[in-house]
């Protein structure tokens, strides 16, 4: 974090990234001086209702991140940023977005936590657009035009008021990654499904182990019950985050159920001093760590791997296998995970998974015609895993059918018309199958 002292000392002249937060009204005019180096400024925390005209004077601007400040409306200068990709403008009062706003080179937006109601037009006339991000704004509908957005490849449209899933949404032929709850079409289904509650006096939270975008969790020690002894526990925090309600993920948690590749779910907490929403889970294993980290700015929609990160081909198919059996599970009970990544996935050496995060999760019937369409959205995402799996794992000598086989089951889940891709009950079998091979089978 940058001062604004230092701005106007000069002492960040060449900086090629800025960020401020002390409370600006004003768009301070020393930013110019950085024009020809400046391609990333967040200007995040402050007071700002607008930007200057001239904005485009940054010609070298890639990423502007303007969140939590007064704007009303997207500002129109934007468009006029030839090298602008990256837009982000989350919780402010936003309630107009005009087709100006949007650069011709948009690959990802966020306006999630706004007060939108309708987006332009021309939203499906940028062609690079691969992440949107909208939940938690006041939207009725996404223009038809959209249907053109062929690179679209992760959507957030949860916590607004759609009245139906627009009809051409599962036949874009990229996306991926999509969360819808919390909308009027889908509310029916989100009923919370029963669940062992578990009294916050009985608990004891001793440290925090991590913090996500939907709540906090602790370790603990549960002092009753058949699960007494070490657990964890989940607050929910309650804030709308980036992919949608904390109470939609924390119903898609419980109705998930049981299965050897999901984090155990033991109850849901009651009686929480602040009354904030809870779960109980069993506690992790400290060899766990996650499979990759989330994306970068850079590769906006894949997850990155350190580059020494490998994997032995039992591994591989071990992880594979156990996350298309989960993913199974939970299209047969009608919840779209939403978020199927590398990242949010728990893995030790030896290849066993647990696929956890279901802050993007949305509720569907497992019988209504558009079931399977929305399935074979996350197939994709399945794919993109077979992906960067394949592209890390040692094969030993005599393995080629096995990774010729993992190959094909890659580009069928990638596959560019939804409707040829598996469903995961085929990848399942196939991966079970695989594992059992006594062909070319290593192992």
């Amino acid at each position: 974090m940058s001062t604004l002292e230092q701005l106007r000392a000069g002492e960040l002249n060449g900086a090629t990234r800025l960020q401020i937060a002390c409370g600006l009204t004003e768009f301070p005019p020393e930013i110019f001086e950085l024009a020809d180096t400046l391609e990333i400024l967040d200007l995040s925390g402050n007071a700002l209702s607008s930007l200057p005209d001239d904005l485009s004077q940054l010609h070298k601007l890639r990423i502007i991140f303007c969140s939590d400040n007064q704007f009303t409306e997207l500002p129109a200068v934007l468009g006029e940023c030839a090298s602008l990709s990256m837009v982000g403008f989350k919780a402010n009062f936003i309630r107009t977005v005009p087709p100006q706003a949007l650069p011709e080179q948009l690959r990802w937006l966020i306006l999630t936590g706004n007060e939108i109601e309708e987006l332009p037009a021309e939203l499906g006339a940028r062609p690079l657009l691969q992440k949107l991000m909208l939940a938690g704004n006041r939207l009725r509908a996404l223009p038809a035009e959209m249907v053109n957005c062929n690179q679209l490849e992760l959507l957030r449209i949860a916590a607004n008021q759609l009245t139906e899933m627009p009809a051409w949404l599962p036949s874009l032929p990229k996306l991926t990654w999509l969360a819808y709850a919390g909308n009027p079409f889908c509310a029916d289904l989100e009923v919370p499904s029963s669940a062992t509650r578990i009294a916050w006096d009985t608990l004891r939270p001793q440290k925090k182990l991590g913090e996500g975008a939907s709540g906090v969790i602790y370790y603990a020690e549960h002092l009753q019950g058949a699960d007494n002894g070490p657990v964890a526990v989940k607050i929910f925090k309650g804030a709308m985050t980036s992919d949608g309600s904390p109470l939609c993920e924390m119903a898609a948690c419980i109705a998930a159920g049981s299965h050897r590749n999901l984090i155990p779910i033991l109850g849901e907490v009651s009686g929480h001093p602040g009354g904030l929403h809870g779960l109980v889970m069993s506690l992790i294993e400290p060899e766990f760590g996650n499979l990759a980290g989330p994306p970068s700015l850079d590769s906006c929609t894949r997850d990155i791997y350190p580059d020494d990160k490998r994997f032995g081909l039992k591994a591989t198919l071990a992880i594979a296998h156990g996350i298309a059996s989960a993913a199974c599970q939970l299209h047969e009970r009608g919840i779209m995970h939403g978020d199927l990544y590398g990242h949010n996935i728990l893995h030790c050496g030896e290849g066993r998974t647990l696929l956890g995060d279901f802050g993007a999760a949305s509720f569907y019937a497992p019988d209504a015609p558009h079931a399977a369409s929305l399935q074979r959205l996350e197939v994709r995402a399945f794919g993109c895993l077979l992906e960067e799996l394949l592209e890390r794992s040692d094969a030993p000598a005599g393995a080629n059918g096995v990774l010729q086989q993992l190959a094909a089951l890659r580009d069928a889940c990638l596959a560019a018309e939804p409707a040829s891709r598996p469903l995961f009950a085929a990848l399942e079998r196939q991966l079970a199958d695989l594992r059992q091979s006594p062909l070319d089978n290593p192992f």
